[in-house]
């Protein structure tokens, strides 16, 4: 009898213990199961923020790229804006004649104010020398053009001058009739023949 009770306390410390490491080992596995489903959580977040970080500093990389871009592109208009301006001023410097009276070398109002604007671009271009040219129209013979011609370019040259213009950088030349601009025989053919050229050199 008291083997009978000593077996059966026996078995029900057995099945207790049993019990009770099912027990310990279900709730462990619970744990560990926890465990890797946090840690796996913790990790997409991790990588979900670095992607996101990745993202972010593409975006700035690009911004940054498109605002140099940008700037480079500002630079390089600006800069063609005002070499275009230079090349107009310059082409406007030497189409832009001056013209005389019939049989005279005195300028007149307008001809002074072209002479002005010659004068203001030729400051600021300091490093342009020019030949100043004389012309004429065909009436009067060969010789007595090449000197009103030549009278003609070194009037304008002579009110360049006056204005600053160092004589230095100033030739004269006169074509008398030999260059016309327009080979009519009209009175505005000969109004346009009448003028003093300015070429650079």
């Amino acid at each position: 009898m008291k083997n009978r009770v000593w077996i059966n306390l026996t078995m029900a410390i057995l099945v207790a213990g049993l019990f009770f490491t099912v027990s310990c080992a279900k709730k462990t596995i619970v744990s560990d199961a926890t465990a890797i489903e946090d840690q796996a959580k913790v990790e997409a977040d991790k990588n979900a923020a670095k992607a996101k970080a990745e993202a972010q500093a593409q975006a700035r990389e690009e911004a940054d790229r498109i605002a140099q871009q940008e700037l480079e592109d500002r630079i390089a208009n600006e800069k063609a804006l005002k070499q275009a301006k230079i090349m107009a001023a310059k082409k406007r410097f030497e189409n832009q004649n001056i013209h005389f009276e019939y049989d005279s070398s005195q300028l007149s109002p307008m001809a002074k104010t072209i002479l002005r604007e010659k004068a203001a671009w030729l400051k600021a271009n300091y490093s342009v020398s020019v030949t100043i040219e004389g012309h004429c129209d065909d009436r009067g013979t060969t010789e007595y053009n090449l000197s009103l011609g030549e009278r003609r370019a070194t009037s304008a040259k002579a009110y360049l001058v006056n204005l600053g213009v160092l004589a230095s950088r100033l030739n004269t030349i006169s074509y008398g009739e030999e260059q016309p601009e327009d080979f009519g025989k009209t009175e505005d053919a000969y109004r346009k023949n009448r003028r003093a050229h300015f070429a650079i050199d």
